[in-house]
Order: C-alpha cells, then sequence, then structure tokens
C-alpha cells in the first residue's frame, strides 16, 4: 500500500517549480492533491492530468493566497471537492529583488502579502479544518535558506521566510495536542522556472558548481521531503525546519586569505 492512499493534499503555488514537484510526489505516494494556482493555468491543468494518469484524483484551483477570501474558500472547496482535508502544503510565494534603500514600497507590500500572509492564511485554514474532522493532519511550509542568510536585494522576501519558519514553530506547539504536524523545509538553491528571472544559464551553471553537492536543486528533492513529512514514518517529527540544499550552507566559506 501506498503511504499516502486515501490521503487529499491541498498545495499552493503547484503548477510550476518546487509546487509541482510536490504535487506529483505526493500523487506518486498515493495522494489525491488540489493543486493551486494563481497564473498559468495551463501548466495547472498539465500537473493535473499527470496525477489522474496516476489513478489518483486531482483538481486545479485558481486562488490569490495573498486574498484571505480565496484561501478560505480554497480550503473549503477543497474539502466540498475530495470529502476531507489530510495535508496541506504552503508554497506559493513572491519576490522582488531590490536594495532596502530602493526598494518601492508596493513591492515590499506584496511580497509580504504572499510570502507571508498567504501561508498563514492556507495554515490557519487548513489547520482549522483538520481540527474540525479529527485524526490529525500534516502541515508543511515552503521556507528557504533565505530564513537563515540575509541575502543582499531579498530584505523582504529574507524576512518573509524567517517569519514563516516562526510561524511552523509556533503553530506545532499550539497543534500537537491535535496531532497535526507542523514543519518547514528550507530549500537551498532548485532549478526551478523562476530562477531565470535573476540569473542567466550560464550564471547558473558556475553557481551549481559552487555547491558542495556539484548541482542545483531539483523540485523532486524538495517534493521527495515533502512526501516523507506527510507520511506517517515522520508523526513524531514537528516543530522542526529540514534544509534540503545539498551542502550549501555547510558549504559557505570566507574569502581566500581572510582571517
Amino acid at each position: 500500500m501506498n503511504p499516502l492512499e486515501g490521503k487529499v493534499a491541498l498545495i499552493t503555488g503547484a503548477n510550476r517549480g518546487i509546487g509541482r514537484g510536490v504535487a506529483t510526489c505526493l500523487a506518486e505516494d498515493g495522494a489525491d492533491v488540489l493543486v493551486n494556482y494563481r497564473t498559468h493555468q495551463q501548466e495547472a491543468q498539465e500537473v493535473v492530468e499527470a496525477i489522474i494518469g496516476m489513478r489518483r484524483r486531482a483538481l486545479a484551483w485558481q486562488a490569490d493566497v495573498g486574498d484571505r477570501a480565496q484561501v478560505e474558500d480554497m480550503v473549503k472547496s477543497a474539502v466540498n471537492h475530495f470529502g476531507k482535508l489530510d495535508i496541506a502544503v504552503a508554497n506559493a510565494a513572491y519576490s522582488v529583488r531590490q536594495a532596502v534603500v530602493e526598494a518601492k514600497w508596493e513591492d515590499v507590500q506584496r511580497v509580504v502579502n504572499v510570502s507571508q500572509f498567504g501561508v498563514f492564511h492556507t495554515c490557519q485554514f487548513a489547520a482549522r479544518q483538520m481540527v474540525e474532522q479529527g485524526g490529525g493532519g500534516k502541515i508543511i511550509v515552503i521556507s528557504s535558506i533565505h530564513a537563515e542568510l540575509p541575502v543582499a536585494r531579498s530584505a523582504a522576501y529574507n524576512m518573509a521566510k524567517a517569519a514563516v519558519n516562526h510561524l511552523v514553530a509556533t503553530m506545532a506547539n499550539e497543534l500537537a495536542r491535535h496531532h497535526i504536524n507542523v514543519n518547514a523545509i528550507n530549500p537551498g538553491w532548485i532549478d526551478t522556472p523562476g530562477e531565470r528571472q535573476f540569473a542567466t544559464e550560464e550564471e547558473i551553471r558556475r553557481g551549481a558548481l559552487r555547491i558542495p553537492w556539484g548541482r542545483l536543486g531539483t523540485p523532486r528533492d524538495i517534493g521527495r521531503t515533502v512526501a516523507f513529512l506527510a507520511s506517517e514514518h515522520a508523526d513524531y517529527i514537528t516543530g522542526s525546519c529540514i534544509r534540503v540544499d545539498g551542502g550549501f550552507m555547510p558549504g559557505l566559506t570566507l574569502p581566500d586569505g581572510a582571517p
């Protein structure tokens, strides 16, 4: 029997990149999946069709996670369609690269609204449903090594990711009595379509060689970690943050000649 057989998962930002990898990995392990997207409907439908091809149920659902009412409606719709909700993965995020002194306030607000408050909305409404239906549940937040590393020109994103990691610890504390596990994953440099907004193919290739593991991570690397945390094998893990970065953070070194 597949480890997630009979489980229902909701994944935000699941039409591409890490979210897509998570959706397909959970379906491989037996879960039915609500595939959330904000734009790129065709990509979301491709994910749905791939999951149906695995003989799992799937539904594409358009919602902007920065809009609280839309998130509430999405969770209710998932339950109406599938009958329950067992796993919620808060993956959707947004980033604008700007130095603090140059940052446009509307960009900062949008980053925080999606990458921090969108996670809060998703986790809160999922948790409410899981508490109401009983039987426990799994909530997993896709954070980032940006929560640990003060990457220049990413202040809004950095602080949003640091905040959601603390949210995970808080919710884990509050929900343990309901046997709802709440954990975070800090991906490192992952090869996704979004990376092409900030780096050229050559920069990505050269950057990958500096990672101790010798390559960028893949959406599937994150998806398999999510699948583990969503399974019964991780039932005693809660309030944790797992770094999946190929040794990126441990491999950081001082420049040559530095003390």
